[in-house]
């Protein structure tokens, strides 16, 4: 008898651990005996690759991961095993300004490194573009766990040479490891819910899950709802912070600050909801959002009054910026030389020629240009180099610190500023010693509490009306 002539025999496909097909069929052949017909399957045959696994990487699948991770689950101590749950930081990019090409080869190059970090009983596996899984066993401690997410760390983000390109990536890992009571499915979940913070952290990094990731997933996902809400419903409102001119103590414009007035929450600081509206793409409808209102709400003030916008780095990446600021100038009526776009030094990390571009047709609008932040990054000075902005924003640390090596930056970047011939501003200032300070450097204008809080626009004419300071 054979797997022909089983008729009626239940039949299925299996697939080994080394991902090889075979048809197998069972039958019955009475007191408690049964005959298997186990042979290579005719389709796995045919295939150019097994089904099991990925054709660029050659690495694991998704369907036969789970499998893989189900069995784990239930032949041993759940807490023997681990998954690590990996996106690739900046691949996108590389797609986009290196081409496909280049990119497939830097993903074999990934599946490579993985392989060579993990041990021969590990599975490694690709289940998304630029997404892969690894299956850690014989997890002993939660710090054999985490020595294979700080080895990943560092061999996925040394530099790649491909075609003559050299290449720099990085990873964000999230861990979960396997208790008694958990399926294959949550605990993929968990480790994504991990992979989640490890991105929040800052990217290029690894974080464990821990209990309660589930609830903040939760909270975010009901604030991202709320969110998308907010818009339609008119929630959002601005605040302006003045910025005085130091030599003549006269208010020379406000910076446009976002509020969230949530109808049950009530205000919803910025710092709360700004990172997760550039996670899912709403801050470019906020952004515009902001950009209409600030330049209509501008036009009443006397003068010539400058508003201050904060731009983000995705609205620069998604190319209607100056779409954008273009159509708000008309509608408004506002002239150009009276909005001013402040950017962080993170508008111009990734992509820095087309941001510059996109500067320099706003300058031919007539748009002023500042740097926020100043001091804070790594190449806050090449950028000075490589645009000439109008207005250099002197980050509030270095305004709060009255130690010997803040006073010296601060000098520092005010004297750089003046002999570029761009105004500087001192943010944060809260007390009159910081200000006493600030005048006797080369800032031009102040920012902070002292000078003047957030205030609605209806609060801004009685402001104007006594805005000399002391």
């Amino acid at each position: 008898m054979n797997l022909a002539t089983m008729t009626g025999a239940p039949s299925s496909l299996l697939v080994s651990r080394d991902s090889e097909n075979f048809d197998a069929a069972i039958a019955a052949l009475g007191a408690g005996q049964f005959l298997i017909d186990l042979r290579p399957s005719l389709h796995s045959q045919c295939a150019d690759k097994p089904s099991g696994l990925d054709e660029l990487t050659g690495l694991t699948k998704r369907n036969a991961l789970l499998a893989y991770l189900s069995s784990a689950l239930c032949t041993g101590p759940a807490s023997s095993v681990a998954v690590h749950c990996l996106d690739l930081d900046r691949f996108k990019m590389i797609n986009d300004t290196l081409g496909h090409a280049v990119g497939d080869l830097l993903l074999k190059k990934v599946a490579d490194r993985l392989t060579a970090a993990c041990h021969k009983d590990d599975i490694v596996a690709r289940i998304g573009g630029d997404e892969f899984v690894v299956l850690q066993r014989h997890v002993e401690e939660e710090g054999a766990a985490e020595t294979l997410a700080s080895r990943i760390v560092d061999l996925i983000g040394r530099t790649y040479v491909i075609h003559g390109h050299t290449v720099n990536i990085g990873v964000s890992v999230g861990v979960a490891i396997g208790t008694d009571a958990v399926q294959a499915r949550d605990l993929l979940r968990n480790g994504d819910l991990a992979l989640y913070e490890a991105k929040k952290a800052g990217r290029g990094r690894y974080s464990m899950f821990k209990n309660g990731m589930d609830a903040l997933l939760f909270a975010r996902r009901e604030m991202e709802i709320d969110l998308r809400r907010a818009l339609a419903l008119k929630q959002f409102k601005l605040n302006y912070q003045p910025f005085i001119n130091v030599t003549s103590n006269r208010v020379d414009g406000f910076e446009a600050l976002l509020r969230w007035e949530h109808p049950v929450k009530g205000n919803i600081p910025p710092l709360s909801f700004i990172s997760l509206a550039e996670e899912n793409g709403l801050i470019l409808k906020i952004g515009e959002w902001v950009m209409r209102t600030a330049c209509v709400e501008a036009m009443s003030w006397p003068g010539e009054m400058i508003v201050a916008v904060n731009v983000s780095p995705l609205q620069f990446k998604a190319d209607t910026l100056l779409d954008t600021v273009a159509t708000a100038l008309k509608r408004s009526g506002l002239p150009a030389h009276r909005l001013e776009i402040e950017i962080t030094e993170g508008a111009l990390l990734d992509d820095t020629d087309n941001v510059i571009q996109t500067l320099n047709s706003l300058r031919e609008l007539g748009v002023k240009i500042s740097m926020d932040d100043f001091g804070t990054g790594y190449s806050s000075l090449s950028y000075l180099q490589k645009f000439p902005f109008n207005k250099i924003k002197i980050d509030r640390s270095f305004v709060a610190s009255d130690d010997a090596d803040s006073e010296a930056i601060l000098r520092s970047i005010a004297g750089l500023g003046a002999s570029l011939g761009m105004a500087i501003t001192a943010e944060g200032v809260e007390t009159a010693e910081q200000l006493s300070r600030i005048r006797g450097e080369r800032c031009t204008h102040v920012q902070g509490y002292l000078t003047g809080r957030p205030m609605g626009m209806d609060q801004i004419p009685a402001f104007l009306a006594q805005n000399d300071v002391e």
